[in-house]
């Protein structure tokens, strides 16, 4: 199964002439924080364009999803992580290990809470941030604590109480209430970011939003479409591969074979629906979001196949890019 990058390089020199070097900041930032807290939500908002997909279903990333924003004198190459949890199995321990890389190679940390969810259930907060516990001893950068979600609390003095647990967890670190969905205080986030991170040259040119193969993303949108469209009745442990990419065989069009992976025949036929009615309108909403992405017509053929346990075979986890970042980097020496 091939994971080819399919971007196209860039001329480096091009965009640090574009800078003051002497004041400009860049570095890795760590987008961290337990499923379902908006991450990925947070991440589109920032770079004002989707490089992540977002459904309400908890662990809709599974691998680092990375995005880049640039600005003058910035620039902030984002590393959106899976939910940090504490669900066993293969398949959530290599989730797991790709938060924790990130986390290692980062110049920062922004930890995302659902500040509505905690400020309505907030013994939750202690079980949902055990998994953090330790971390920041070990490494200790610069942490900014996003507060999200703040649009569906009416009333905001109910937040203090939340605030007031959270500084006393990290008294070092900065605390952002914000609503990725609306916006506020996203603005805020940024400036907060921008000035945690060290002086030094661009990574990437500034017209590049994320290191993202466009296969990655193609497979990513599919999964994305699957989440949306089959709301509770999706089965947790379903993956998307391409198998088949041809961009060059007709001009303007793009063919797209891929497999839908699911372990049972009843997973299988959720996915295909009554008369193949689900795998069509997955197939359709995902041709038109790929047509947009791509900028060409898209045929796109989808195929359902049962592979039992497959979220517990390591090789066939890693074939499907689980244990790296989309840009290929195997994880290596993780283990908690």
């Amino acid at each position: 199964m091939s994971h080819q990058d399919t971007s196209v390089p860039h001329d480096l020199t091009k965009t640090n002439q574009a800078h003051d070097l002497d004041t400009f900041r860049t570095g890795w930032t760590a987008l961290l924080g337990p499923p379902n807290s908006g991450k990925s939500t947070l991440l589109n908002a920032m770079l004002g364009q989707k490089v992540s997909i977002v459904s309400p279903k908890p662990q809709t990333t599974r691998n680092q999803v990375t995005g880049i924003l640039t600005r003058d004198g910035l620039q902030v190459v984002f590393l959106d992580t899976p939910g940090l949890h504490r669900l066993r199995g293969k398949m959530n321990s290599f989730l797991l290990k790709a938060a924790w890389q990130a986390l290692a190679r980062a110049d920062m940390a922004v930890i995302v809470l659902d500040g509505a969810l905690y400020t309505d259930r907030p013994h939750l907060f202690s079980e949902d941030l055990q998994p953090l516990h330790g971390s920041r001893v070990r490494l200790p950068q610069p942490l900014l604590v996003a507060v999200n979600k703040i649009d569906r609390v009416k009333d905001r003095k109910r937040l203090l109480p939340l605030m007031e647990q959270i500084a006393g967890t990290w008294p070092e670190a900065e605390i952002i209430p914000l609503s990725a969905t609306t916006g506020e205080n996203v603005e805020t986030l940024i400036a907060g970011i921008a000035k945690s991170l060290p002086l030094g040259p661009p990574l990437f040119p500034e017209d590049q939003l994320s290191t993202v193969p466009v296969r990655f993303m193609a497979s990513e949108i599919i999964r994305e479409k699957l989440f949306l469209n089959l709301h509770e009745e999706l089965p947790y442990r379903t993956a998307v591969d391409i198998e088949n990419w041809d961009d060059t065989s007709k001009p303007g069009l793009t063919r797209i074979h891929a497999v839908i992976f699911v372990e049972r025949d009843t997973h299988k036929a959720m996915v295909i629906g009554k008369q193949g009615r689900n795998l069509k309108q997955i197939g359709q909403n995902a041709r038109l979001e790929l047509e947009e992405l791509l900028g060409t017509k898209v045929y796109l053929e989808l195929w359902v196949k049962i592979r039992s346990r497959w979220s517990e075979d390591e090789r066939f986890l890693l074939s499907l890019g689980f244990g790296s970042a989309p840009d290929g980097e195997i994880m290596e020496g993780f283990g908690r």
